[in-house]
């Protein structure tokens, strides 16, 4: 694209930055998948759930914004170009938050963790990339597509907002920047006492962050001349591409994939400085480690098969109001209540 840097070095640094506002969110805003589920069901507290409300509404106005100014083509991103199948959305998202349950956090989480110096989270993310590739193109991969198929959708069916667009006649972007500012507004003040503001703002930014992968990227592929995906934020196989990328440097291509990784673990390794909070931790309970290889083992093969993660379909799937984004959530949501029920009252025994 430039003279002194190329389109994948360019969508890198997207994926740099978005994922070093991921880091900080994580760190200084404590915005984690496990941690909100754990508050949630245990705690007797909505606030961390209600911040993924805050990202996600944020996420879907800013995404169709975007789409009304002209900046992104929504039909282009995978979520929204893959037709929807529905045993891989439900069982993925079981199975990943599962997994998840058991490791004690996602791969988003476990590499917030690991840049504030958590060497437990090092061995979650190691497996956790090393199962992905083995699901996405490795001995799995033959099982996973004759299982669980995925198709080109031309008429882009998987998207509510095209889909109630296409039903009524309203413009595509207006009805999802409306489902985005109900959804916004019902996590802001679903309850009597209002979310505070630290908790909306770091919401906000999470949810930006994925905004800027779209943009960013849809960026580079027009004005670039190097074929690169309009792609935002994921933590499965994309940690998976960072090992091989950490491993093969000069024979392989950076990527927004492995800017996104590389900029949570510098947004949280800055984030816990900030707050004090960073130190090394290892495990000392082997029964502990066991519990979370597999757990990392079964978000690996849980993601891919869902075609995405906590955040991927969570996060960046919902933005595009994908129709798998809430069918995955939801799966993620009852698998991790699963596990965690499982660890609370005393059957960890049995891993």
């Amino acid at each position: 694209m430039t003279e002194f840097f190329s389109d994948s070095m360019l969508a890198a640094f997207v994926g740099g930055l978005g994922g070093i506002l991921l880091g900080l969110a994580a760190r200084l805003g404590r915005f984690c998948t496990l941690g909100a589920l754990e508050d949630f069901f245990y705690g007797d507290s909505s606030a961390r759930l209600r911040m993924w409300g805050v990202a996600i509404g944020v996420a879907v106005i800013g995404s169709f914004g975007a789409s009304a100014l002209g900046w992104v083509n929504l039909t282009n991103t995978v979520y929204l170009s893959q037709s929807l199948n529905i045993p891989a959305a439900i069982i993925g998202g079981l199975v990943f938050g599962y997994g998840m349950a058991l490791a004690g956090n996602c791969g988003f989480g476990a590499l917030a963790r690991l840049g504030g110096g958590d060497l437990r989270s090092f061995v979650i993310v190691l497996v956790m990339g090393l199962s992905a590739y083995i699901t996405l193109s490795g001995p799995l991969a033959q099982l996973r597509i004759t299982l669980f198929p995925h198709y080109p959708t031309p008429d882009n069916a998987a998207g509510i907002a095209h889909i109630i667009g296409q039903g009524t006649g309203i413009s595509v972007n207006l009805v999802g920047m409306t489902i985005g500012g109900l959804i916004l507004g019902v996590t802001v003040f679903f309850r009597r006492s209002p979310l505070p503001v630290p908790a909306i703002f770091w919401g906000a930014v999470a949810g930006l962050a994925i905004v800027s992968g779209w943009v960013g990227t849809s960026y580079v592929a027009a004005q670039g001349f190097d074929p690169i995906a309009v792609v935002s934020h994921t933590f499965s196989a994309p940690i998976g591409e960072t090992m091989l990328y950490a491993m093969t440097a000069s024979g392989r291509t950076i990527s927004f994939a492995v800017g996104s990784v590389f900029g949570v673990l510098v947004g949280a390794f800055i984030g816990s400085l900030f707050k004090g909070h960073f130190r090394w931790e290892a495990c000392e309970d082997p029964r502990e480690l066991r519990r979370q290889i597999l757990g990392a083992v079964l978000m690996g093969i849980g993601a891919v098969v869902a075609l995405g993660c906590s955040v991927g379909q969570g996060m960046s799937a919902f933005s595009v109001l994908a129709i798998s984004a809430p069918l995955t959530l939801g799966a993620i949501v009852a698998g991790a209540y699963i596990g965690l029920r499982q660890l609370i009252e005393g059957f960890s025994r049995d891993i």
